[in-house]
């Protein structure tokens, strides 16, 4: 279940992003469309703002589809391990997790991951990962 992720680089800042996590927010287009762009492709801009607006938006993302790279420390960044997850049903979307989890497969393996969102409305074709259906299936809950 290893997670794809893409790279976009300004210099100082790389920003990461997960695809297979992304819930299709918006979140990060409305807030930051210098840098998140999705009608151009590639549709990250690292050029698009300064690093310090970027890592404010990408603090933003509810999936933790997008997360950064320090070029200087090459260290992501990271929740702090000592800092309990919390678990969110959003209104008809998925549950989103805030916090490092593990999470096991039905063949048994296991992936440690930071913020992901679950699916709750069924209609994913990336499951357990929510991929934005219930916007299209009509999901209440």
């Amino acid at each position: 279940m290893k997670q794809e992720h893409k790279l976009y680089s300004n210099g100082a800042l790389t920003i990461v992003w997960k695809p297979n996590k992304c819930i299709h927010s918006a979140i990060c287009v409305r807030g930051l469309p210098a840098v998140f762009d999705t009608s151009t492709s590639p549709w990250i801009h690292a050029q698009g703002a300064n690093s310090q607006t970027i890592i404010k938006q990408i603090n933003q993302c509810p999936s933790g589809a997008l997360s950064y790279l320090l070029n200087d420390t090459e260290m992501e960044k990271k929740v702090e391990s000592n800092t309990p997850f919390k678990v969110e049903a959003l209104k008809n979307g998925p549950y989103l997790i805030k916090g490092t989890i593990i999470l096991k497969t039905t063949d048994g393996k296991e992936e440690k991951m930071e913020n992901p969102a679950l699916c709750r409305c069924g209609g994913s074709k990336n499951k357990p990962f929510c991929d934005g259906s219930h916007k299209q299936n009509g999901f209440e809950g």
